[in-house]
């Protein structure tokens, strides 16, 4: 398995981070300049089997994304899928001096053998898409905190 990760420390606390979370369709252009568009197919909020369609640029090219929301632990994670062999998640863990937020992206296949050697082409062929893929997780969490700390800060 490919895992990205990145985390940052926020000056608010979960509860308030997560709320932002719950209305992401509404926050979502605002967090990336790269963000398109967000929106909830059905069943709406942070709860496990929401679906979201988003559309954002990534590494140059325009992604149409449906993610289906597997997993939530109130204001400390939500976990999804985007399909076969690609989840993330969204982790908050209170500190003394605000909310330690970590956005995650796990692709690949854990079978035995096979899987490292496709995370090993995965990671030569795509490298530079990768990278970006990082990146743009990176401005996410500085684009957050940004956003979180001039409204409400703790």
């Amino acid at each position: 398995m490919i895992k990205l990760s990145d985390t940052i420390l926020i000056s608010t606390d979960p509860d308030t981070l997560f709320a932002w979370f719950a209305d992401l369709p509404g926050h979502y252009r605002a967090w990336h300049p790269d963000h398109v568009s967000c929106r909830y197919e059905g069943a709406h909020g942070l709860r496990a089997g929401a679906r979201l369609h988003a559309e954002e640029y990534l590494h140059g090219r325009l992604h149409k994304l449906r993610f289906r929301i597997t997993r939530v632990a109130p204001s400390s994670l939500v976990e999804y899928r985007l399909g076969p062999g690609v989840r993330g998640a969204f982790r908050a863990e209170q500190g003394p001096t605000g909310t330690h937020f970590t956005a995650e992206l796990e692709f690949g296949v854990g079978w035995p053998l096979l899987g490292p050697l496709l995370d090993f082409l995965l990671e030569r062929l795509f490298s530079a898409r990768i990278d970006a893929v990082r990146q743009h997780m990176k401005e996410e969490g500085v684009n957050l905190k940004r956003i979180l700390e001039s409204a409400a800060p703790i």
